[in-house]
């Protein structure tokens, strides 16, 4: 595995590569690695014949009183499991070498990244824009790797890739899960033994969805006011928003539709830690 530092000298590699007819897959990641970052490994490596493996603390999708000091960065260890998941090369740029001191270019996200995420975090949506669109600009992929967990920013990179035009097949990698449940997720190292043990509420939750889709209920409000009731029911769990959205268009949904996909969206303060999961359901 080679660990290149420079964009210029990833961009000269990956052009080298697509000269040879190596199809390259990304997988973007801020570091911390986990077993979920692990997973969008393998299945680039089941795609793709050269992995990419970014690892940058983006400054600008964090807000002014979110959490980029505190942000784990154990490069070291993240090194490790990459090489030993596959990894081809690691691309770890500077924040100086990405965002230079001249810079002043943006990617605006439209009506898909004002609501939910982005309606709690102004700006954070453009900031994850940018940044992609960077990187796939140096890293010159095929394809790339995003974890469903985060299903609005995999929306959101999906809809950049069509309004764009950029030549890069978005496959989106299954939520991996905690034995309780518990997304996996590189902030889960902040929560408490208790609050960790406590956060199978939201997967719960999911599975209670799930029963009432089986029992072909249809009032999704409904079915979001029950998950979050769950949710309010464990000491210091607060839910930011639980609600559905069509799978199509991330577009609110209150009553499913025969045949249709939908998707329920959970984030849940617990403490000082912000929970994000989701699932997809299709009405029968």
């Amino acid at each position: 595995m080679q660990i290149i530092t420079e964009p210029t000298e990833m961009q000269a590699i990956s052009e080298k590569l697509r000269l040879n007819r190596q199809l390259i897959g990304v997988v973007m990641t801020m570091g911390a690695l986990h077993e979920g970052h692990l997973s969008l490994v393998r299945l680039a490596k089941e795609t793709a014949g050269v992995v990419i493996l970014t690892i940058f603390v983006n400054p600008r999708q964090f807000g002014a009183n979110e959490d980029l000091h505190r942000y784990p960065r154990p490069f070291e260890q993240d090194s490790a499991l990459a090489k030993s998941a596959g990894v081809d090369y690691l691309f770890a740029p500077e924040a100086s070498g990405i965002y230079p001191a001249s810079f002043q270019t943006s990617v605006a996200c439209g009506p898909l990244a004002e609501r939910f995420e982005g309606a709690l975090r102004p700006g954070h949506f453009d900031g994850v824009a940018t940044i992609v669109t960077k990187l796939f600009n140096i890293t010159k992929p095929h394809l790339a790797v995003f974890g469903e967990k985060d299903a609005q920013q995999l929306a959101i990179i999906r809809r950049l890739v069509r309004d764009l035009d950029i030549d890069v097949t978005v496959i989106g990698a299954p939520v991996v899960r905690e034995e309780n449940g518990l997304a996996v997720s590189s902030r889960n190292i902040y929560l408490s033994s208790t609050e960790r043990n406590e956060a199978s509420v939201l997967h719960r939750g999911i599975l209670h969805a799930g029963t009432c889709f089986d029992a072909q209920r249809r009032d999704l409000g409904t079915i979001a006011a029950e998950v979050d009731a769950m949710i309010r029911s464990v000491v210091g769990f607060i839910p930011d928003y639980v609600s559905f959205v069509e799978e199509e268009t991330f577009e609110p949904a209150e009553k499913a539709e025969k045949g249709r996909e939908y998707r329920l969206l959970l984030a849940v303060r617990a403490g000082s830690v912000r929970l994000l999961d989701n699932a997809r359901f299709r009405c029968p």
